[in-house]
């Protein structure tokens, strides 16, 4: 399994690239998105051992970054993941020949974020896969100050600040946390990552909340969630599920019991998290 690490979009001196595993010939595409709030992390958050988990299932497997906030907003941040995706379907095809019609989109935390919002776009994967992901930017556990990150030591603006680089970056290292914990602390995470005002601007959010924007064209949706997630509420992936359901979509939800946020990584080897990892093929392989 060979990696090659690849610019798919250059914007006023920052690279965004991605990370490609070719798995073949018409294989299908797993693209994967990263957690970090929006504001920090990289396509390098896929572990190994999962990438060689949908490798050996037949995926090519394409971990992206994207510019990442506050300097960076919700905007802009939609429209690299959009853009990747017609990489992908357009040139990245040309030199890789698998199959960018069987494409499903993976991603845990903000990055289940964004696969669930590409599939209220035109632009569509054919499954999308959410590892405990969000579909309501609007809901009181994000637009209020967290209880659970308030027992942590309070962050300052002027420290907040000094975690981030005033210029677009699309690759954000544990530094950055700082700010993230600030924006929860303080229950201002939706408008520092957006720019807008939710008060104000509650229509335009609406436009990047998933939640109010399920069609009937939703694609084929796997939601995976500890039921002890400190950070994004278990809550969270019930609610997706159910409006999913009650708008006639293919959707299925997997609780992993008293586990907290980012379960795959620091419970990979638990009996009923690779259960939940197969099942996950299975549902990938079925919906490409």
């Amino acid at each position: 399994m060979r990696k090659e690490t690849v610019t798919y979009k250059q914007v006023k001196g920052c690279s965004i690239k991605a990370d490609i595993y070719y798995r073949g010939k018409h294989s299908p595409v797993l693209m994967y998105i990263h957690g970090g709030a929006l504001m920090f992390g990289s396509r390098s958050w896929l572990p190994l051992n999962q990438v060689e988990l949908y490798y050996e299932a037949g995926f090519t497997v394409v971990s992206i970054d994207y510019r990442l906030a506050p300097f960076t907003k919700l905007y802009d941040i939609v429209q690299d993941i959009r853009d990747a995706i017609h990489w992908v379907k357009t040139d990245a095809v040309q030199y890789y020949e698998f199959d960018a019609d069987r494409l499903i989109l993976m991603g845990g935390s903000a990055g289940g974020y964004l696969c669930l919002l590409m599939g209220t776009m035109e632009l569509k994967p054919g499954a999308i896969v959410s590892f405990y992901g969000y579909g309501d930017i609007l809901g009181d556990w994000v637009m209020q100050p967290s209880e659970h990150y308030c027992t942590r030591p309070i962050v300052t603006k002027e420290q907040a600040q000094h975690a981030i680089k005033r210029q677009a970056v699309s690759e954000g290292d544990w530094e950055r946390f700082n700010y993230y914990l600030y924006c929860r602390q303080q229950g201002v995470w939706l408008t520092e990552m957006s720019g807008l005002d939710p008060s104000k601007d509650r229509s335009l959010l609406e436009m990047y909340n998933p939640i109010n924007n399920i069609q009937n064209n939703f694609p084929p949706t796997l939601l995976l969630h500890g039921d002890q997630d400190t950070d994004v509420p278990y809550g969270q992936s019930v609610l997706m599920y159910e409006q999913l359901r009650k708008s006639g979509i293919s959707a299925e939800l997997i609780t992993i019991h008293g586990v907290d946020h980012v379960f795959d990584q620091q419970h990979f080897k638990v009996p009923e998290v690779q259960g939940a990892f197969q099942r996950t093929i299975e549902f990938m392989k079925a919906n490409s």
